[in-house]
Order: structure tokens, then C-alpha cells, then sequence
């Protein structure tokens, strides 16, 4: 399968884990702690090959989190039980600081130096397992086939048992952004696409979420956490809601932003009144040269009043390649060529090949839903054990040539 050019992995810190909790097992399906504790407990320490593939072609992503993830969490605690109490009275006092943030200052502030403490306290009790690993991997952006390893974790499996929940989780989601967003942008044919789902998923996936789009191809995202981790900034054209807050003026809403961000790319949503020829016209002549673009964003179940005369030829709801062709015909018409078309709303793979097939006059398209879709599970597999084949009935090891070590040592 095709690789991408190498390139220096993300360090750890960039993904601010939440080091205590992964190794304490928190965030891990419970079986996986009770079997490292079941080893430590009668003092078995197999040294095991742990094998990580999916089912589909896809573009990889989340290898360097992952890589992250084992780098912080495995290992064990020196003294068991005192890391117990130490470890549950961390989550108390976490529950504590939240309760009391914006209530009672001094006593969030007490709540945050006993957190530190007891943070310094678990670090000196845990025993730092990686350098005793073989880890090798695969890159993000790789391109990966059916059942192709990407991961590979060899050693004392009580080191690194209680993370697998952690790594797979990560791998199925930013594989599933990543691979979706490339299918996006190859369908565009090199028009950019823009990365706008935040709005359809939870705040605190954004950070890997626009990493994996960046990983897939997208050329810009809509939150600052969307770029933070691969050091860009966020983009994005005026919002409805400004409009309406402005009297349902566009054109007023469009200068105002102009003048509070001049430095920003001017890009103004046209379809507030349902009539994009004529108001993307209205900015255009307001602003000139300095309207950068318009964004067709025309609800599916509404028609453009450009198109009401033509209602029968076609399916005309939402943003249509025939809308599209009118504003542009519209701008050039008056001098306006260098107003760019952004559109929105539905766009997917099957919708970007349609308008490519018909030449619509499109200079980027923003897509949101479509990017968030389908699946993408990862399944890690014990294949050998002490040096021997030992797996479950339908798995064996499958060698991969084109991982590369990253052990801490390597």
C-alpha cells in the first residue's frame, strides 16, 4: 500500500493526556486491568507480541497518539495499594476542584495544590515501562490495507495490558476522520475542502479531530482546537446568526465583520433571504475587492428564488449545480471574477463527484456530517507468547515490513 512521506512524529505532550488516569486504568475497559493485576498478583510476567489491525482500506491515523499513549501509561505502581488511595482520592479532589470552581476560590485553589501533590506522589510510586518495550508502527497518513498490522507492542504484558481500550479508540476515530476527509478531498480533485463538523459532535474530540483532517487533506478548519495540534488557525465566513442579530442585513452584517477582522479573508453567506444571485450581487457592490467570497449554504429543503421559474427540470433543493452556475454568471457578469464560491451543506464524496462531472464553478467546498461517518475498528491480538505462536482460533502474526521501530531505545 502506498505510505506517505515520512515526517517527524507528534511528541506527547501535544495530546495532553490525562497521564494518571491511564494508568491507573480509569479510562480502560475493567477486564483489561483485572488481567494486568491478575499477572502482577500471582507474579506472571509473559513476554507477549500484541498485533493491531483493522478490517478495511483506509488511511491511518491516531498511530502517534497511540505511540503516546504507551510512552506515558505503561509501567506499574511500585506500591500498589498506597497508589490505590493516592489515585482515588486524585479523582475526588478533581470532582471537588469542579464543584467548587466559580463558588468558592480559596478553596479551588486548595483543591488544585492538593492535585499537584498527589500527582507528584503517584509519579515517584510508577515505574516507567516503555524503555523495555519493542514497539513498532506504522505513520500517520499511511495508507492501509485489509488486515494490514499498523502496531505492533512487544514485552511484559503487564506493562502495557491495561491500555489497549485507549490505543484502539484512538486509532478507530482519527482513522475514521482521516480516511474520510482523503475520500472527500479526492473527490474535490484538488478544490479545497474545509473541515466544518464541529458542530456535530462533542468540543472535546476537536484537537484530534482536525489533526486527523489535516492528516486526510483539508485545507482549512472552524475552531482553534481543530488546528492546535499541526499549528495552524481557524477559518470561516460570516454567520447567520450575525445577520439575524443585524436586522436579517446581510450586507451590513458582511461590512461590520469586514471591519472588526481586517486581516481575515472576507467571506459572506448569501443565502439568508433565500436569494443568493441577488444578495451575493449586494455584497459584491457594497464591498468590492474586498469581498474575498460567497458561501452558498441553501437548506435542502428549501429553493433558491433564482430557480423558481425552472422548477421541473430538476431536483432544485439546497446548494444545485445549477444555483451555483447562476451566481457566478451573476458576478462575472458585473465585473466581480475575483469573488471566490464556497459552498455548504450535504456535501459528500458522491455530491463533489457530481458538481466535478458538470464543471460547476466551485472554489472550495465546506463539508460537516459527511466527514463524521462510518467505522473503522481496530483489534489488537496476542500472536506469541514467550518467544511461541499462541493465539486465539483465526489469528496468526502478520508480519508487516513497512513498520518502523520506535522504541524509546531505537
Amino acid at each position: 500500500m502506498k505510505t506517505t512521506e515520512t515526517r517527524k512524529r507528534l511528541e506527547s505532550f501535544v495530546f495532553d493526556l490525562p497521564i494518571h488516569e491511564l494508568r491507573r486504568g480509569y479510562r480502560s475497559d475493567i477486564y483489561f486491568w483485572r488481567e494486568k493485576r491478575t499477572l502482577e498478583i500471582h507474579n506472571r510476567h509473559p513476554t507477549a507480541l500484541m498485533q493491531v489491525f483493522q478490517k478495511k482500506s483506509a488511511v491511518l491515523c491516531g498511530i502517534d497518539e497511540a505511540l503516546a499513549v504507551l510512552k506515558v501509561g505503561s509501567g506499574r505502581y511500585r506500591e500498589y495499594p498506597r497508589a490505590v488511595k493516592l489515585f482515588d482520592e486524585y479523582i475526588a479532589v478533581k470532582e471537588q476542584a469542579r464543584r467548587t470552581y466559580g463558588s468558592n476560590r480559596e478553596k479551588w485553589l486548595e483543591t488544585q495544590r492538593r492535585r499537584t501533590e498527589i500527582a507528584e506522589e503517584l509519579d515517584a510510586l510508577w515505574e516507567d515501562g516503555y524503555p523495555s518495550l519493542e514497539v513498532k508502527a506504522l505513520h500517520d497518513g499511511d495508507e492501509i490495507g485489509p488486515r494490514e498490522t499498523v502496531l505492533t507492542i512487544k514485552g511484559d504484558i503487564t506493562l502495557f495490558a491495561h491500555l489497549e481500550t485507549i490505543y484502539l479508540g484512538v486509532l478507530a476515530r482519527r482513522t475514521r476522520i482521516a480516511t474520510n476527509v482523503r475520500r472527500v478531498v479526492e473527490a474535490a480533485g484538488g478544490t479545497p475542502i474545509l473541515f466544518f463538523p464541529a458542530r456535530f459532535d462533542h468540543w472535546a474530540v476537536q484537537g484530534g479531530d482536525g489533526y486527523a483532517a489535516h492528516v486526510g487533506g483539508v485545507l482549512g478548519v472552524s475552531t482553534r482546537a481543530q488546528a492546535e495540534w499541526w499549528g495552524a488557525g481557524a477559518s470561516g465566513t460570516v454567520p447567520h446568526a450575525l445577520i439575524a442579530a443585524v436586522g436579517g442585513d446581510t450586507v451590513e452584517a458582511t461590512r461590520l465583520f469586514g471591519q472588526a477582522y481586517p486581516d481575515t479573508q472576507l467571506v459572506s453567506l448569501v443565502d439568508f433571504d433565500n436569494d443568493c444571485v441577488n444578495t451575493a450581487l449586494a455584497c459584491a457592490r457594497e464591498l468590492g475587492d474586498k469581498l474575498w467570497g460567497v458561501r452558498l449554504d441553501t437548506s435542502e429543503t428549501m429553493v433558491d428564488k433564482s430557480l423558481h421559474n425552472h422548477l421541473g427540470d430538476y431536483t432544485p433543493t439546497g446548494v444545485v449545480p445549477e444555483l451555483v452556475f447562476r451566481v457566478r454568471e451573476a458576478l462575472d457578469r458585473e465585473g466581480f471574477e475575483h469573488v471566490k464560491i464556497v459552498v455548504s451543506g450535504g456535501f459528500n464524496p458522491e455530491k463533489i463527484a457530481q458538481f466535478r462531472a458538470l464543471n460547476v464553478p466551485v472554489d472550495s467546498y465546506g463539508v460537516g456530517s459527511a466527514l463524521m461517518g462510518g467505522n473503522f475498528d481496530f483489534t489488537a491480538d496476542i500472536v506469541e507468547v514467550d518467544g511461541s505462536p499462541m493465539a486465539k482460533a483465526g489469528r496468526r502474526i502478520r508480519p508487516n515490513d513497512r513498520l518502523e521501530n520506535v522504541s524509546r531505545s531505537s
